[in-house]
């Protein structure tokens, strides 16, 4: 599809999948899903636009929300400050943004760029700097194309605002994380300010139209005779990891960062069995009985067993019975510099990155 305008329907099966691809991060959807729907309300539209679109010197900026999912749920935002993010990096660069990008496909931080663009009336690419969602600002394929984080915007709910520009993105993350925690834990961002041809270049295309797209099938198969989690493993060549019972969940807010794990007891097939996951805002390892069965950049997606709705890592809790599912990552994230950014060693795991369908191939189910 060249370009759209997005149903209420659309924006609902949306949410679910970018929930899905956001491997328990980037920030609750629900929270996402109600600021776009405040929108439509309002009249406003929101247009997608394909990549193929965007003009090779279009000044096109993604948006996001950064910092801890747990906080972006308590201190709930105005959808302003997103804006006021984009307007300072406009008068910086005094040239006026033509397209606005997700940066990842991810719970809040797939809305957030339809409710600046409707706000601001400017089309959104149907595309993000990742397939999914990961913890920190260079974790982008923007990166890995040599695309500067900076200039960037970051802003907060009582009106502070800062730009950066730093030595490189592993400088504009470590300055931004550090703001954010001053500014109580979240903050809003406009990053990775960028020209068609080498957004083309790096982005990963069609993450909107995949995220409406797995919404749509979990809700159209419930309707049907199919089992709802067969259908999306078919459609994202995906692999089941695990069924079971959370037993236990650790997590810690720290460094700007949930961090923890969740034990989950085995059910059906898996009876006997134990899965650990650990997490840094999104899923990073599943470990099943002492042996690695899925790591990043692969994505690791906890589903509810009744509803096969996603499960947000700040919303596991004890008793929850739940599905894991493994995705194929991106190809971008499988080179070696991919690898360099966000595989298993990055995140302080001594393991070398094995992709999810050889994983798979060795370990089948217990």
């Amino acid at each position: 599809m060249g370009h759209y305008f997005l149903s209420k329907q659309d924006i609902e099966d949306l949410v679910v999948g970018a929930a899905i691809l956001g491997t328990g991060g980037g920030g609750d959807p629900y929270i996402g899903k109600l600021m776009v729907l405040q929108e439509l309300e309002k009249g406003r539209r929101i247009e997608i636009v394909s990549i193929d679109e965007v003009g090779n010197d279009s000044f096109i900026v993604p948006v996001a929300a950064m910092g801890t999912p747990v906080v972006l749920v308590e201190k709930i935002s105005s959808g302003k400050e997103a804006l006021s993010s984009l307007d300072l990096l406009e008068k910086y660069f005094n040239r006026r943004v033509e397209f606005i990008s997700p940066i990842e496909a991810g719970g809040v931080n797939s809305t957030i760029p339809l409710v600046v663009g409707a706000e601001r009336n400017l089309p959104v690419v149907d595309a993000d700097g990742m397939g999914r969602a990961f913890p920190e600002l260079q974790m982008v394929t923007f990166h890995l194309y040599g695309i500067k984080a900076t200039p960037m915007a970051i802003s907060d709910e009582r009106g502070n605002a800062a730009i950066l520009d730093t030595i490189d993105n592993y400088w504009a993350e470590k300055i931004a994380r550090t703001i954010t925690i001053k500014y109580g834990g979240s903050a809003w961002i406009a990053i990775y300010p960028t020209f068609g041809k080498p957004y083309r270049e790096a982005a990963v295309r069609g993450s909107i139209s995949l995220a409406i797209e797995i919404g749509r099938t979990l809700r159209e198969t419930k309707m049907s005779s199919r089992n709802p989690i067969d259908a999306l493993l078919d459609l994202v060549h995906g692999f089941e990891l695990f069924r079971g019972k959370i037993i236990d969940v650790q997590r810690f807010n720290i460094g700007g960062f949930a961090r923890g794990e969740a034990v989950i007891d085995g059910l059906d097939d898996y009876k006997g069995s134990k899965l650990i996951i650990r997490f840094q805002n999104e899923n990073l390892v599943a470990i099943r009985d002492g042996n690695i069965v899925a790591s990043v950049p692969d994505l690791i997606t906890v589903l509810d067993i009744e509803t096969g709705r996603p499960i947000t890592t700040e919303r596991l809790r004890y008793g929850l019975r739940v599905f894991v599912i493994g995705i194929p990552c991106n190809e971008k994230w499988r080179t070696p510099k991919g690898l360099e950014v966000v595989g298993p060693k990055y995140f302080g795991y001594d393991i070398e990155y094995i992709p999810i369908e050889r994983r798979m191939k060795k370990v089948g189910k217990p």
